[in-house]
């Protein structure tokens, strides 16, 4: 099988060498690039507060297939599975509900290092970058469906507090793995039907942020972005952090955008926008789910909308400034499985991309031979792609395509099943 993968590889390579392309070189740049994996697509985004309440906020989750992660140690082996499945040097991203918070209850404008010290002692020994995400949802005080734009001063100062404390934590964590930590804020706030005060709701957000980012840490180790979008459920018609909004505040303070996938429009392009945020932002966040129809956070899959995102990341060479997070809960399947498609899928695009002839592409471009341009781009999608990722995966160690499946059954015959 090696012998095979091998001689598949030294054929590919022969292939793309005819167009310019180094295998080694995209494989070389591949490995060096980590993706977040999301902590609660293994318990559906449930946490580990002790005072528990159903999902809220636009947040649902559908599906009940047996073997979700119940504590934070059975949420820890499932995430070193996957990761054991998926090539490469990773991170995981945490949100603020899942401290280890012990026995008494722990309000979320009181969250501190300490919540988390179990999470970076595991990190440490894997290897592994955190990431965190303040969060905002599924809880009384964001009932109302407001939270940093809420005309009650109280709850909105609430949450104030609470992303005070999860930039905090995220910078100790930070300092802790001597590595940047990304700390990501989405809020569920907007309104189902017609918004009149759409100007003040903004404006209450903006004073919010203001407060919450007069603090400035070392970007070594805590880096800063916000999540728009354009709808969600319970707000259909008004999100007051849009993308206009956000594309301004990050601007004028110097902080990162994250693009969610699903959070524009289904007939909108995220990867037409790289291109123009590169220009004026040093750094962007992805956040990688697939919508279907909306904002439907299915699993990522190598399709056309991924890799025509990360073939204009590459085609700006821009890799190196673009961080990559998952963002997506699926109940109806194996979550560990979730993962490990998602996570390899992210993976094949960046490896297609980083194998395209961008300097004979550019060349047919300059002289204007639009024909010879098409032809190459249409004839690269039968190229032999395969031949140069089956040979990542097996100097990077992990199962191929054919066979990760299996290990995902055994696991969780032998793991998951015995959960219930």
């Amino acid at each position: 099988m090696k012998k095979n993968i091998k001689d598949q590889y030294r054929f590919a390579r022969d292939i793309y060498g005819k167009i310019g392309v180094d295998t080694d070189s995209a494989i070389s740049k591949l490995k060096d690039k980590s993706i977040s994996l999301h902590c609660w697509q293994g318990d559906d985004v449930a946490g580990f507060e002790r005072k528990k309440g159903g999902l809220s906020g636009g947040i649902q989750v559908t599906g009940n297939y047996p073997g979700r992660a119940r504590n934070i140690s059975e949420l820890k082996q499932d995430m070193e599975k996957a990761l054991c499945l998926i090539p490469g040097k990773h991170r995981v991203s945490l949100h603020a509900i899942y401290g280890d918070f012990g026995e008494k209850p722990v309000e979320r404008n009181e969250i501190k290092i300490d919540h988390f010290q179990t999470w970076i002692d595991w990190a440490k020994q894997r290897n592994l970058g955190i990431d965190f995400n303040s969060t905002l949802f599924s809880h009384p005080l964001s009932e109302n469906g407001f939270t940093l734009s809420s005309k009650n001063n109280e709850i909105r100062q609430f949450w104030v507090e609470h992303i005070v404390c999860c930039r905090k934590t995220a910078e100790e964590i930070g300092k802790k793995l001597n590595r940047p930590v990304i700390h990501n804020l989405w809020i569920p706030d907007g309104m189902k039907d017609v918004c009149i005060d759409r100007i003040g709701y903004r404006r209450l957000l903006l004073n919010s942020l203001d407060e919450i980012f007069k603090k400035n840490y070392n970007k070594n180790f805590l880096r800063d972005a916000l999540e728009p979008k354009l709808f969600g459920i319970g707000t259909e018609t008004y999100v007051v952090g849009s993308f206009e909004f956000y594309l301004g505040y990050a601007l004028k303070n110097n902080l990162m955008l994250c693009l969610d996938l699903g959070h524009f429009h289904p007939t909108e392009s995220v990867a037409d926008k790289i291109s123009s945020l590169l220009l004026f932002m040093k750094e962007i966040y992805l956040h990688i789910s697939r919508g279907v129809r909306w904002d439907s956070d299915h699993i990522p899959i190598f399709d056309d909308t991924l890799r025509e995102l990360f073939l204009e990341i590459t085609r700006c060479d821009a890799l190196d400034r673009v961080h990559i997070g998952l963002d997506y809960f699926d109940a109806t399947l194996n979550r560990v499985g979730a993962w490990v498609i998602g996570a390899r899928a992210v993976q094949k695009a960046i490896l297609y991309a980083l194998l395209e002839p961008k300097k004979k592409l550019l060349e047919y471009e300059k002289k204007k031979d639009y024909l010879s341009r098409l032809y190459l781009y249409e004839n690269l999608k039968t190229m032999p792609f395969n031949g140069v990722w089956d040979y990542y995966c097996l100097i990077s160690g992990v199962p191929l395509d054919s066979d990760w499946l299996l290990e995902i059954h055994k696991y969780e015959r032998t793991v998951q099943s015995k959960r219930i």
